[in-house]
């Protein structure tokens, strides 16, 4: 699969409907793909969009970690599952993001669509615009992350 790439603002309209941008709808449409699965982020405060298939293989994983007879299994499972939802392209090229989605990030009027990977993640755009990263923390991170396997970078 193409990795989505970029950001793009993005107007909610007032069913929570957005079009998602050209570029992404691309690569959705070159997979023969027109649904995803929405959830909020563990981490930060977004949404993920998920392409159907991808969301498939990660529940995989997912499902290979998990023991239905271990209470703390079931509690995460839960929990991660509380709020999902299956969203496909409408006659217009649109996708709903339910209220619920909605309000836990505290999205109105525009939302910021990244394209991270094999995922998108929706922001609202007041969030979005609080998440500089100083150069320096960036290079850190990757020296962190990426220096101590012998990755080499161009």
């Amino acid at each position: 699969m193409a990795a989505f790439i970029g950001d793009f603002t993005c107007k909610l309209d007032a069913k929570g409907r957005i079009v998602l941008p050209a570029p992404f709808k691309k690569i959705m449409v070159a997979n023969g793909s027109d649904r995803f699965v929405v959830r909020k982020d563990l981490f930060e405060n977004c949404l993920i969009l998920t392409p159907f298939n991808q969301w498939e293989s990660e529940l995989e994983k997912i499902r290979a970690k998990l023991n239905a007879y271990k209470r703390d299994h079931n509690k995460f499972i839960r929990a991660f599952f509380k709020g999902l939802a299956e969203v496909s392209f409408d006659s217009n090229g649109r996708i709903l993001i339910t209220r619920k989605l909605k309000n836990a990030i505290g999205a109105d009027g525009e939302v910021i669509l990244v394209g991270v990977d094999s995922h998108i993640e929706i922001w609202s755009d007041k969030e979005y615009d609080s998440l500089d990263i100083e150069p320096e923390e960036l290079g850190k991170l990757a020296e962190d992350i990426l220096g101590s396997d012998g990755v080499e970078l161009p």
